[in-house]
């Protein structure tokens, strides 16, 4: 089977931004900031940018492009054994799609409720009342109609961005990645004018250099950067593959890497600055009006939009630029993740696009049902934390043992400085080997004690073990799959990383 190219390098690159920089940007970021110590947060994650991201980045380009195959047949192509490891990536990364579609569904809901500003002054008891939240994920309740309707409307626009492959990627992602950042800027000028807006500026960039004593501040640091850059998923690996072998890699590594940095800053300064706005007409501190992760998207930012001056109509244009934004933001990282997935699959068993779209989107739709019902947004925050933060550190750290100890980080380096502009010095070889598991296992850890010592959210013991459930459950599928005998054994078996280079097409 032939494999589909990049129409471009500039197809490719917003692409990998576009996979990066999600809706985690937009509201995980800036709080994060604020909460580890505002501006002298930005000196972790410089230094976790440097040290963990672009390394890591740069070998999963590498990899991918090498290999010319996705995370799952790369692995198999470095040894059998590996294998599981590149399935453990990508059916980590289909767990996440289903879910993320069902908040890709509330931003649908939420650019018709901006029309008017439904959402009104309170927003909370709004999106609890949107979700029909039930009393705890024991109580799971019924469907949620108009989610399972923007669910709907998630899956068919995946559906057509991905039907034609790279073409029709590169063709969605030429507005798709540009316009959230143009929303940005807009956002950011305007919160930028209102009264107030500096005193959210300070408190999101004030640097409290007491928080670099703590391992949390580096920690979280870390985290923020793996998880921005959509490191671990089998992404970048079978974005790299669509790419010819003698495509500049360092180069592209470095775009992607500080254009998400930059989408994360954008993001930051347009969200505190309506903040500090919000704080200053309510007349309390900044702090009183944060609320952190998914409450910043769908209660604190609808609620300082209904606080602008200029009316319902006024409101309602911002209200449709954030949602919109978010909107943009989102399906790059959904139809990235079911990419990865159909490579996968496409290298092992020579299964269709369009066989596989149809199939994958018919399960995660019904799958996505499930995070619907009333107790939905809480099986989708277990799942989140589980998924979203164990499985992709143990693949990070498989990763880096795997790339930097067996293909060994000499020869990633060797490889990528002879088809990149920008040559990479020994540092980088360093980092893979050593510091970056090191790093990872430091956080995977940490977590785990944190997680025996007190309960995530409060949850009962039985809702944290089945989060834990769907981890392991990932691991024992992708050690079936990696049993499994592939179509095109031969060409599934074959070492050709470093090599034939001079037969490219």
């Amino acid at each position: 089977m032939k494999r589909q190219r990049w129409g471009t390098r500039f197809a490719f690159v917003l692409a990998a931004i576009g996979s990066a920089a999600g809706l985690g940007n937009a509201w995980r970021f800036p709080y994060k900031a604020y909460e580890n110590g505002g501006g002298a947060f930005f000196i972790p994650y410089f230094i976790a940018l440097f040290i963990v991201g672009i390394p890591l980045l740069i070998a999963e380009f590498a990899i991918g492009q090498g290999f010319q195959s996705s995370a799952p047949k790369s692995m198999a192509k470095i040894s059998k054994k590996f294998e599981f490891a590149g399935w453990w990536a990508v059916l980590s990364a289909a767990i996440i799609t289903f879910y993320y579609s069902v908040i890709m569904g509330w931003i649908f809901n939420y650019l018709l409720f901006s029309l008017n500003v439904s959402w009104g002054n309170n927003t909370g008891d709004f999106f609890v009342s949107f979700l029909n939240r039930s009393s705890g994920p024991e109580n799971v309740g019924g469907i949620v109609l108009p989610i399972a309707i923007g669910l709907a409307l998630s899956w068919l626009w995946v559906y057509f961005i991905l039907r034609k492959g790279t073409s029709s990627v590169g063709k969605t992602v030429a507005w798709t990645v540009p316009l959230p950042t143009i929303l940005l800027v807009i956002l950011g000028i305007r919160g930028m004018t209102l009264e107030g807006s500096a005193s959210g500026l300070e408190y999101l960039f004030s640097p409290n250099f007491s928080q670099l004593t703590s391992a949390t501040t580096w920690v979280e640091a870390v985290g923020q950067i793996f998880f921005s850059l959509s490191l671990g998923f089998g992404i970048m690996i079978a974005y790299g593959s669509y790419n010819t072998k003698k495509s500049d890699i360092n180069n592209n590594s470095m775009i992607v890497a500080f254009g998400n940095s930059a989408t994360s800053f954008l993001a930051a300064i347009a969200v505190f600055s309506i903040l500090g706005y919000m704080a200053n007409i309510q007349g309390v501190q900044v702090p009183d009006v944060v609320n952190g992760g998914i409450g910043l998207a769908f209660i604190t930012y609808p609620q300082a939009i209904s606080l602008l001056p200029g009316g319902v109509i006024v409101q309602t244009i911002f209200g449709l630029l954030f949602f919109v934004m978010l909107l943009t933001l989102g399906i790059d990282s959904v139809f990235s993740l079911v990419e990865a997935v159909e490579s996968a699959f496409s290298d092992k068993f020579l299964i269709t696009k369009k066989k596989f779209l149809i199939t994958f989107i018919t399960i995660g739709f019904l799958l996505g049902l499930f995070f619907s019902t009333q107790g939905g947004i809480f099986w989708l925050d277990i799942f989140d934390h589980f998924v979203g933060t164990y499985s992709l550190l143990v693949v990070g750290i498989l990763e880096t043992i795997i790339f930097g100890w067996y293909v060994g980080a000499d020869n990633i380096r060797e490889y990528v400085n002879s088809v990149s502009e920008i040559k990479i010095g020994k540092w980088f070889e360093y980092a893979l080997k050593y510091v970056i598991p090191i790093l990872l296992i430091f956080v995977f850890v940490r977590g785990a004690i944190e997680e025996f010592k007190t309960p995530y959210e409060g949850y009962e013991p039985w809702a944290l073990i089945t989060g834990v459930s769907i981890v392991l459950l990932s691991f024992v599928v992708g050690i079936v799959f990696t049993i499994l005998k592939p179509k095109d054994k031969k060409d599934y078996t074959k070492k050709e990383f470093l090599t034939n280079l001079e037969s490219e097409e």
